[in-house]
């Protein structure tokens, strides 16, 4: 059928049947009209139905998503589909989700810089937000230089805090990241960070003491991972990872660091408040976060008096 309708307007339905049929594949002209006049089946229209719905939701997820989390994200529309069938649809629509590659190391660490401790050990797990910070940047080339984006990451649900872009990387990149997730937290209410843990590599921005100081002085401890160590700051990087695969290599090339630096506002949006994350329970990092703020308690009714 498919072949017939794609080469019916060059040779003809009934030359193109004849052809078919001496070559072993037997059909009548009349057989192919009753075909075409015959309506989709069940299935056919359902399909139809619901490979549109994925590549609504695979477009409107930057095209990153497979099948899994598509699938995840039609459930929680209220469209009940089968993984599998998933699966099916999107191989058939040629419809795929992003592989990640391999990342570059961007911090260089200074050995004459006194560093703290590794009080994470490889553990990055926190029972609640604002337990375990984690720290980061890259790189981004662009037509006019380098472009570096720094992030923080809350390890508890994966939300992206802080982050900033800069066409250099020097302290004043992840000291604003820093600061852009301290404000973050402070605007929803969380002004006391005491027993917050900040991780980072050893890089020699995050050992400076201006740095360093600001921690102090928002109650936080610092947290430096070991020196060569491909794990000391993994979930930091692997959400690097994720944001060079999902954003900066499918959309590049990049011209300027202002542009870099729009695009990741709309990702980092994207990320925390609609991107489903297998960290979180499969919610976006925001709703996640929600799971954990305590129910305030119902006003009791004041008992009536007798009169």
């Amino acid at each position: 059928m498919n072949y017939i309708d794609e080469h019916k307007h060059q040779f003809g339905v009934e030359p193109i049947c004849r052809t078919l049929t001496s070559s072993g594949w037997p059909i009548a002209s009349s057989t192919y009209r009753a075909a075409c006049r015959r309506l989709p089946s069940a299935r056919a229209r359902r399909d139809a139905w619901l490979t549109e719905k994925i590549r609504q939701v695979h477009a409107d997820n930057y095209g990153v998503y497979g099948a899994r989390k598509i699938w995840l994200a039609l459930n929680r529309a209220g469209v009940e589909v089968a993984r599998c069938t998933v699966e099916r649809l999107m191989r058939q629509a040629g419809l795929r989700g992003v592989v990640r590659g391999r990342t570059r190391r961007t911090t260089i660490a200074d050995q004459r810089a006194a560093r703290s401790a590794d009080l994470v050990q490889r553990r990055f797990t926190a029972d609640r937000p604002n337990r375990l910070w984690v720290a980061d940047f890259t790189y981004v080339p662009t037509w006019t230089g380098t472009a570096y984006v720094a992030f923080v990451i809350d390890v508890y649900s994966r939300r992206i805090l802080g982050w900033r872009a800069a066409t250099s990387m020097k302290t004043a990149l992840v000291l604003d990241a820093l600061e852009m997730a301290i404000w973050a937290r402070g605007r929803h209410g969380a002004t006391d960070l005491s027993g917050l843990v900040h991780h980072n590599d050893a890089g020699s921005q995050y050992t400076s003491i201006a740095f360093t100081d600001r921690l102090t002085q928002a109650g936080a401890d610092s947290s430096v991972g070991t020196v060569a160590d491909a794990y000391d700051n993994a979930l930091a990087e692997s959400t690097i990872g994720l944001f060079k695969t999902e954003l900066i290599k499918p959309r590049g090339p990049w011209k300027t660091c202002d542009q870099v630096e729009i695009a990741t506002l709309e990702y980092v949006d994207w990320y925390n408040h609609r991107r489903l994350h297998s960290g979180a329970a499969d919610l976006s990092p925001a709703d996640f976060e929600t799971l954990h703020q305590p129910t305030k308690p119902r006003p009791t009714r004041a008992m009536s008096q007798p009169t």
